[in-house]
């Protein structure tokens, strides 16, 4: 059965890194639903957060496989009820006078904000999980969504566990 599944992969910050990774993706010819990458507390590591599918022969084939590749220092499966996942998504939208109490209720009750506004838009930052920013899309889908970008999954373990460069055999 195909569940999702977020991997938390503590990199070397290095050119080159996020290649070689997204490589292995598409030489095994696994699917990435989404992808995030930054630089952590220490600036020479960079954390990569992948958002993917499988079955769960497909979840140990990849960690299997990025605990192979050069520059990779850490691979860990965040289990969705022991971690935080959120997402960012910035949403531009038509400023019409007859939706425009619409658009700030659904603002409202959903807690996101208003970060651009103009006599012909208005730009909605949204964060959370991906099922309440989905939600949100799905309520102002019919008010005129104009362009849309999302940053994809990022995810921390919750309580006193953590991926980081003093967890790493240098």
């Amino acid at each position: 059965m195909e569940k999702k599944f977020v991997i938390a992969i503590l990199v070397e910050n290095q050119p080159s890194v996020l290649t070689r990774v997204s490589g292995m993706f598409t030489r095994r010819a696994f699917n990435i639903d989404s992808l995030t990458v930054g630089e952590t507390e220490d600036p020479n590591y960079s954390r990569i957060t992948i958002h993917a599918s499988g079955d769960d022969s497909t979840r140990k084939q990849v960690m299997k496989q990025l605990r192979k590749l050069y520059n990779v220092k850490e691979v860990k499966v965040m289990e969705h009820t022991k971690s935080v996942y959120r997402e960012l998504a910035l949403i531009k939208l038509k400023n019409d006078p007859s939706t425009r109490q619409e658009v700030l209720s659904a603002v409202d009750i959903f807690r996101s904000k208003i970060v651009d506004f103009s006599p012909s838009t208005l730009c909605v930052e949204i964060t959370g999980e991906s099922s309440k920013i989905e939600a949100f899309i799905a309520l102002v889908k019919p008010l005129g969504i104009l362009e849309m970008c999302r940053t994809g999954v990022v995810a921390l373990e919750r309580g006193s566990e953590f991926l980081n460069s003093d967890t790493c055999v240098k």
